[in-house]
C-alpha cells in the first residue's frame, strides 16, 4: 500500500472518531472527538516507545551485553543508510520481535530471548532487517497512530450505546423523535468500532509486506527470513507471548497470540508472507 492510501485511510479513522463524535455531542461534540484525535497523535509521536517498551518489560542492553545482537544490527544499519536503534531484550521463551519509535533518529529494536534462542544468524538477520524496515519505511508511528485511533472510535461508540440506552442523546432538538437520527446511532454504536478495526488491520497488513520486503533486499537473502517466521510461527503457536495485548499486537513481526482469524489478525498470514519472500529470490539478492 502506498503513502497516499495509507493516509486516506488515517484520514478516514479521523472522520469516523468526528462522526461519532457528533452523534454524542453535536458540533462540539465533533470538536471534542477531532481535539481528543490530535491529543491521541501528539502522545503517540513523542511518547509511544517509551510506553511499549515498559508495557512489556524490555530493558536496553549494550554490545557488551548482547554482541550478537549488535553485530548484526550494526551491519544492517549501515547498508540501509540508518542510524543505528537503541537495542532492547524481552525475558519472554515466546519467539518474537519488534521496532518503536517516531523515527530513524528516534527507533528501538526488541528482540525477545526466545527469539534469540530459536533463529540461527542467517534468521536473526532476516528478522532483524524486517524490523529496520518497519524503520526505514516509517511504519511505526503510522501504525501507533491508527491503533490510537481506533480505539478512540471504540470508546465513543461505547459512550454513544450508553447515552441510547439511558435516552441521553439530548445534542439537538431536532432530532428528537427523528427515527433516521436514531437508526444513524444504533448503525454507527454497531458499525463504528468494527470499520475502525479493519481499517487499522488494512494499515498494518500492509505494510507488514513491506517491511518484508524491505527487510529481504537489506539482508539480500529472503529465504533466511522465509525460514525465520516458519519457526517463529510454529514455536508461537506453542508458546504465546506473556505480555501480549490488542493494543500492541501489530507491532510484533508475528501475531503474538498465535494463529487467529485471518479476518481480524493484525497480521497477513504467515504462507502468504513465506511465498512472497520465496518469489524474491532472484530480485533481493544483490
Amino acid at each position: 500500500m502506498n503513502a497516499f492510501k495509507t493516509a486516506l485511510l488515517l484520514a478516514g479513522l479521523t472522520a469516523l472518531l468526528v462522526l461519532v463524535g457528533n452523534l454524542i455531542g453535536g458540533t462540539q461534540g465533533a470538536i471534542i472527538a477531532f481535539a481528543v484525535s490530535l491529543g491521541l497523535n501528539f502522545v503517540s509521536y513523542w511518547w509511544s516507545d517509551k510506553i511499549v517498551l515498559a508495557m512489556h518489560g524490555a530493558r536496553e542492553v549494550g554490545p557488551d551485553d548482547e554482541p550478537r545482537l549488535h553485530a548484526i544490527v550494526e551491519r544492517l544499519c549501515e547498508r540501509a543508510g540508518l542510524p543505528k536503534p537503541r537495542i532492547y531484550v524481552m525475558e519472554d521463551p515466546s519467539p518474537n520481535a519488534f521496532a518503536t519509535g517516531r523515527g530513524p533518529q528516534h527507533a528501538a529494536v526488541c528482540a525477545t530471548t526466545g527469539i534469540l534462542e530459536l533463529l540461527d544468524d542467517r534468521e536473526l538477520e532476516g528478522v532483524l532487517g524486517h524490523e529496520l524496515g518497519h524503520v526505514k519505511n516509517r511504519d511505526i508511528l503510522i501504525g501507533t497512530i491508527a491503533a490510537s485511533l481506533a480505539g478512540a472510535i471504540s470508546m465513543l461508540a461505547s459512550i454513544l450505546r450508553w447515552n441510547l440506552m439511558w435516552g441521553g442523546s439530548r445534542r439537538d432538538s431536532r432530532d428528537n423523535g427523528n427515527p433516521l437520527a436514531a437508526l444513524g446511532a444504533i448503525l454507527a454504536v454497531i458499525l463504528a468500532p468494527l470499520v475502525a478495526m479493519l481499517v487499522q488491520l488494512a494499515v498494518t497488513r500492509s505494510r507488514e509486506y513491506g517491511a518484508d520486503e524491505t527487510g529481504a533486499h537489506l539482508c539480500h537473502d529472503p529465504e533466511a527470513l522465509a525460514s525465520a517466521l516458519a519457526k517463529i510461527s510454529k514455536r508461537t503457536e506453542l508458546v504465546p507471548l506473556a505480555t501480549a495485548t490488542e493494543g500492541t499486537a501489530h507491532m510484533f513481526i508475528e501475531n503474538p497470540f498465535g494463529r487467529v482469524s485471518a479476518l481480524f489478525s493484525t497480521h497477513p498470514p504467515t504462507e502468504e508472507r513465506i511465498r512472497r519472500l520465496l518469489a524474491m529470490r532472484d530480485t533481493a539478492r544483490v
